[in-house]
């Protein structure tokens, strides 16, 4: 089985894997679409967290190999951790691996029709949000600058988020130094 990340799960996937590569998947961008009430806000302040959002181009992203005798409990992990408000929905998508084969994974889209969509903020709305959230996993720059530095270190550098680091560092949104944790899983 695979799982597709392009988030959180790139830096900590929480789950065991036999393999991981980089991957990308066609019809969807990676997006500050999603309002976080759980995770990385609250329902009085929330925060914002990437989602999938079907559009024009593709997302890159990491592809993780899950042993099939692991499948079912690492899915059951996954579940709990991304669906906790329905705002996610579980799909299998076709995504092209780095070494050329295309697979079907398992990933994580925003439900358009959930009140927790919001698509179309502002660089500037999403960095004001970011920068002032925190949520039961921490603060919301947190996972802002784990995604842009461990994109980076891939080689898949995403300008989007790269201008939204910058910017929520200059509205005081480090809320830790981001070399400090960068590789702590």
């Amino acid at each position: 089985m695979w799982v597709f990340g392009y988030g959180s799960l790139i830096w900590e996937p929480g789950f065991a894997f036999a393999s991981r590569q980089i991957a990308r998947l066609e019809g969807y961008q990676r997006s500050f679409c999603m309002r976080s009430i759980h995770h990385r806000g609250t329902v009085a302040r929330p925060g914002l967290v990437l989602a999938l959002d079907e559009g024009q181009g593709g997302c890159e992203g990491v592809a993780f190999e899950i042993p099939l005798r692991i499948a079912e409990e690492s899915l059951e992990y996954l579940r709990a951790r991304e669906l906790i408000s329905a705002a996610y929905l579980e799909a299998r998508t076709h995504i092209s691996l780095q070494d050329g084969q295309r697979v079907e994974a398992v990933t994580y889209v925003i439900d358009r029709a959930h009140e927790q969509y919001c698509a179309g903020l502002s660089l500037e709305e999403q960095a004001q949000i970011i920068a002032g959230a925190v949520g039961g996993r921490g603060p919301n720059s947190e996972y802002l600058f784990n995604t842009a530095a461990h994109l980076a270190e891939l080689g898949l550098r995403d300008k989007q988020l790269d201008w939204l680091a910058a910017r929520v560092r200059a509205l005081g949104g480090a809320c830790f130094a981001p070399d400090d944790r960068v590789h702590q899983k």
